[in-house]
């Protein structure tokens, strides 16, 4: 699988990358696992996707639809302290070979590849347990987040209230 020779403008990589989130929404829906894009943590980063399976584990995906975005991802790292399992979410002509270099630790994540219709994971993500304190923190805020955005959607007046 090599790079498409197509050079992405901000607003196509951004139409990309919404369309590989949804392929991964729905695997990951077909597979009981509930997510939300664009979950800030509390390392100040900000997943991708986040979801909960139905076990209670905690997922991220860090998705890449450019060969330069995911070289350059210098900071990746810091959502394994976040998750139990944690993927690389590619577009389909992202070459992922390097994905198998020391530094993308391949032993410690998983990856999945998406278009906007579906998704299929290519390697499996280890489960890395989080801390009972840390898994049950993650989880009520995945869960407050989820309520929030819910209920903006029911009345978007309240986003003016809390804190975000």
């Amino acid at each position: 699988m090599t790079d498409s020779p197509v050079s992405f403008a901000p607003a196509a990589a951004l139409l990309e990358a919404a369309a590989v989130a949804r392929g991964i929404c729905r695997l990951f829906a077909r597979n009981d696992i509930w997510c939300l894009p664009e979950m800030p943590l509390r390392s100040s980063r900000r997943a991708d996707l986040m979801g909960i399976d139905a076990k209670g584990q905690i997922v991220i995906v860090e998705i890449k639809v450019s060969r330069a975005d995911l070289l350059g991802d210098l900071k990746w790292t810091d959502y394994l302290d976040h998750c139990d399992r944690f993927y690389w979410g590619l577009a389909p002509h992202l070459d992922r070979a390097c994905l198998d270099s020391e530094s993308f630790l391949p032993g410690a994540c998983g990856v999945i590849v998406a278009d906007g219709y579906d998704a299929e994971i290519v390697r499996p993500a280890p489960t890395v347990p989080l801390a009972a304190a840390r898994r049950k923190a993650e989880t009520e805020r995945l869960a407050r987040a989820a309520l929030r955005r819910h209920l903006i959607t029911q009345d978007p007046r309240c986003a003016a209230w809390g804190n975000g």
